[in-house]
């Protein structure tokens, strides 16, 4: 009986020692981040791991921010596309964060910018109603896509995250699609899709909307 009464002081005194450690650990259980977008946010044409969300979840890892790193984007993926697939992986990993980096491929169709808007104000709400945490990641289109359908594309991203409250990065490729001689130094030779040098850029653009919205 005397073994035992020390074993349980011992326990106890261990427990009480490691208080900070425990709440340490539980303050950063159970997030998950889940990045529903398209070729941008998947690696097209890159080697594994070095594409900004892989970058994001090796930054995160380095400053003791304990959050799951789940990357569902698709290349080629539209909002109709990430719509859909969205219900399924919300029930899979539960997320407590979502972002959602989609709308590029439905304005490279020409589709309907109402139908775009639509879906992503529909895919932040069902995140919401899943108890995530959203965020909207905007994007440009060249001129030739003509200034007024540019415009309004632009600020669809915008209206929906003032709408559903959710956060917003303006646009992911800020710094690179918009600087001088961007499609030689910054692009793959399909004029589209980043090349490795460019997603560090890509990932500064979303860390300052990033670490507040996961705090």
């Amino acid at each position: 009986m005397r073994r035992h009464f020390i074993l349980g002081v011992l326990a106890a005194g261990y427990a009480a020692a490691l208080p900070s450690a425990a709440v340490a650990a539980q303050a950063g259980a159970g997030r998950t981040l889940l990045v529903v977008g398209d070729s941008l946010s998947a690696e097209y044409g890159l080697k594994r791991g070095t594409g900004w969300v892989a970058l994001m979840e090796q930054r995160l890892a380095r400053g003791k921010q304990a959050v799951t790193v789940v990357n569902a984007s698709v290349s080629g993926d539209t909002t109709s596309g990430g719509r859909s697939r969205l219900p399924a992986l919300l029930k899979q990993h539960r997320p407590s964060h979502v972002i959602i980096e989609l709308g590029g491929n439905d304005a490279l169709r020409g589709l309907p910018l109402s139908m775009t808007e639509a879906n992503l104000t529909e895919m932040a709400r069902a995140a919401k109603a899943a108890g995530a945490k959203v965020m909207l990641v905007g994007m440009q289109l060249p001129p030739n896509y003509g200034r007024q359908y540019g415009e309004d594309f632009m600020a669809l991203f915008a209206k929906v995250a003032k709408a559903e409250g959710t956060a917003l990065v303006p646009f992911l490729l800020k710094g690179l699609a918009d600087a001088p001689d961007s499609t030689d130094k910054w692009f793959q030779p399909d004029r589209i899709h980043p090349r490795e040098e460019a997603h560090p850029v890509m990932l500064d653009n979303v860390w300052p909307v990033l670490l507040p919205w996961l705090k």
